[in-house]
This record gives C-alpha cells, structure tokens and sequence, in this order.
C-alpha cells in the first residue's frame, strides 16, 4: 500500500494535545507580549490549526524578528543535507511559548556580578570559571568490624 505523504503526515502524536491539556486554550497564552529578539520555542498546538507551523519546526527554537496582531515572525535554522538555512516563519501565538533555556545563563550572570562585586569591595580579585566536579577525596575502608565477602556465583543445582 501507498503512504500518505501530506502537510500533517506522521504527526499523531507530535501535534495531538497533552493529558489534562485538552479544551480551551489558556488566556494566558493570549495575554502574553512578545518583543522582537525574544526566544521561542516552536511547539505545534493542534487544537488550532491557523498559522500551524510545518512539522519539520516543531519543537525548534528560534529568535522572533516581527510581532503582528495575532502572531509573530520566528527565525528558525532548517538542516538542508549538509548545511543550515536561516527561515523565516510567522506563526500564531498560540504556536509558540517563551524558551527557558536563557535562565541558566542570566541567573550565572547575575551571581557572577554579585561575587565581582564583592571580591572589589574585598580588595581580592576571584576567578570565575566554572570547574568540574573535582574527584572525590581518598578514604581507608576499615576491616575491623567489617569482615570480607567473597561474592562466587551459587552452583547451579539441578536437584529438585
């Protein structure tokens, strides 16, 4: 048999709404402001199906450049074989949800200021990199209370 090849072709699940999210869409996903340069998540709602976006940019992020009405213009990176091109999608709002994944950064910005701050009025300068997890401190295992287990696999018994 033949296989469909359509606009929605293989989103069963990628555009079908979540448990406990089905029904009337929140005001708040109306009453949000977007700007332009803020940073979007793409995440398809299938409840409405004005301004959906193609499946390929389902769950992309992107940087919105034009803020209208209803929707907002989204720059999203598309792989093309070997290489990425920069679209340019409008897609309504309720399409699209502010991204998350700047939190981190801002909040390691805002506690790097605080210790510079600090480290000045301290009159010692800090090193700020991050450092990995550094190996965990040697330690004795005592064998005083502790006798040794020697961990042999049960013979297998085949009497029943």
């Amino acid at each position: 048999m033949g296989h469909s090849a359509g606009l929605r072709a293989g989103t069963r699940y990628a555009f079908s709404r979540g448990f406990k999210e089905k029904g009337m869409i929140r005001m708040s996903t109306y009453l949000r402001q977007y700007k332009v340069g803020d940073i979007v998540d793409v995440v398809a709602n299938g409840a409405v199906q004005k301004g959906l976006p193609y499946k390929v940019y389902h769950g992309k992020t992107g940087v919105v450049y034009n803020v209208t009405k209803s929707a907002v213009g989204v720059i999203l990176y598309k792989q093309v074989r070997n290489r990425y091109i920069e679209k340019r999608v409008n897609l309504r709002i309720e399409h699209v949800r502010l991204s998350r994944s700047r939190e981190d950064f801002l909040v390691r910005v805002k506690e790097n200021a605080a210790k510079k701050k600090a480290a000045k009025e301290g009159g010692q300068q800090q090193y700020l990199k991050r450092l990995p997890a550094m190996p965990r401190d040697a330690r004795t295992v005592s064998i005083k209370d502790n006798k040794p287990e020697s961990i042999t696999p049960i013979p297998y018994d085949t009497h029943i």
